[in-house]
């Protein structure tokens, strides 16, 4: 199941802060703020898809992450391998690395990553 785009926003906020109030998870927005309605729709569809759980502390709840998000952007991303790029690991990075402006020293540290990785199969 996948998140909306304002859902991972809220999610996004819910990973850094890990355990949030309604009031903590507004104070995370910046200006303009969302209204707390809005929010509240976002947790109980979150809460529904079985992204957020929460504790209740007398009539408040603390919410929490159910996933974590390595889980659910590993998930997209190998998604996103399986759609545009054939299932194919090597077209993914070869589009990566020549589509996207990245400079000589951040290709040198993906390289780091790659030859760790090699190196722990």
């Amino acid at each position: 199941m996948k998140l909306s785009k304002t859902e991972e926003d809220l999610m996004s906020h819910l990973w850094k802060l890990e355990k949030a109030f309604m009031k903590d998870l507004l104070e995370a927005y910046p200006d303009p703020k969302p209204a707390t309605t809005t929010i509240a729709t976002l947790l109980k569809r979150m809460t529904d898809k079985g992204f957020v759980g929460y504790e209740l502390f007398g009539k408040s709840r603390q919410y929490k992450p159910l996933v974590k998000k390595s889980d659910y952007f590993s998930k997209h991303v190998n998604g996103l391998i399986k759609n545009f790029f054939n299932d194919s690991s090597a077209q993914f990075a070869s589009f990566f690395t020549k589509e996207t402006d990245l400079s000589k020293k951040e290709l040198e540290e993906l390289r780091k990553i790659i030859d760790r990785q090699i190196e722990n199969k």
